[in-house]
């Protein structure tokens, strides 16, 4: 294939490192490549939480359209903001080796508000909001939207004791304070920290050649875990959290879905060997809406719909 490979990229910092990793991949093969980047309507309004503007796809749909005007060859993206159902004619053609898949507490002055009942964090997920607050249900949180960049500045600047971050878009771009604090107790986005390649489904010479890209273990992990989200119909609008790792011949998942103040949970965990683990998503899903989860997933839907 001799074309030159048009990357499509948000032009946040952290989509052009993103995009820039990519492109040195690809380089290293021997192929040719240019980066595109182009601004998403979820960079452009910042003034409203991320469900009120219809969340599925507002970091991807950009994207998608230049890939299907042909505009760019591929588009690289954070998996955690791809929706689980593409659109017609596009793929997943590599998901790269996950990286750090926590989430990271950034604070400003010291750690005493986590003993405190007055606790005052920041974020702009759903997930973390209610996993929060079932831990810490006095707190207060307040909505902090933007790219990472903005959103450190504006820790600085708010009257907030700290603010969650997934480690590995700080840690990318060396924006990770040292005094960051690891929340292990926090079940991630599912494929938080992992990176998707998406491409045209009819393109099957540059599909080919994104497939050497692709990690394996990382792709079956986030395959489950969308599976997991899918099934519960979240979208990314309602508070889930999943991962999957593997370990030798075992595959463990954990799967959660709590209610939009924290209050309500139902969660599931497993440990399956690899061979058995087609369709672990849906069953884990259908599990949890078995045992609660449907009433918490309705209750949602009617808060989010008013």
């Amino acid at each position: 294939m001799n074309k030159i490979i048009r990357i499509g990229t948000r032009d946040s910092e952290l989509a052009m490192w993103q995009a820039r990793h990519v492109q040195q991949k690809l380089e290293a093969l021997g192929y040719q490549t240019s980066l595109v980047p182009v601004k998403s309507t979820g960079d452009i309004v910042l003034d409203k939480p991320l469900y009120e503007l219809g969340i599925t796809g507002i970091f991807t749909k950009t994207l998608d359209v230049a890939l299907l005007k042909e505009e760019i060859d591929i588009a690289v993206h954070s998996m955690k903001d791809v929706p689980t159902a593409l659109p017609s004619g596009i793929v997943k053609a590599a998901v790269l080796k996950r990286a750090n898949s926590n989430d990271i507490l950034v604070v400003k002055n010291g750690t005493e508000f986590l003993d405190s009942k007055k606790g005052h964090i920041a974020t702009g997920s759903l997930r973390r909001k209610a996993q929060w607050l079932s831990r810490y249900p006095k707190h207060q949180v307040s909505d902090l939207r933007g790219n990472v960049n903005s959103r450190m500045r504006k820790l600085e600047e708010n009257p907030w004791d700290g603010a969650i971050f997934a480690s590995a878009g700080l840690e990318r771009i060396n924006l990770k304070p040292e005094n960051a604090i690891s929340l292990d107790w926090m079940v991630p986005a599912p494929a938080q920290g992992a990176m998707m390649i998406a491409a045209l489904e009819k393109d099957q010479a540059l599909l080919k050649v994104l497939h050497k890209l692709n990690d394996y273990e990382t792709d079956i992990c986030t395959t489950i875990e969308r599976d997991f989200l899918r099934t519960l119909e979240g979208g990314c609008t309602a508070p889930i959290g999943a991962l999957a790792t593997v370990d030798v011949d075992y595959l463990h998942f954990k799967g959660v879905l709590h209610s939009l103040n924290g209050k309500q949970k139902a969660e599931i965990e497993k440990k399956v060997l690899i061979e058995n683990i087609e369709g672990l998503g849906a069953i884990c899903a259908r599990e949890i809406l078995m045992n609660g989860g449907d009433a918490i997933m309705k209750k949602i839907k009617k808060a989010l719909a008013n």
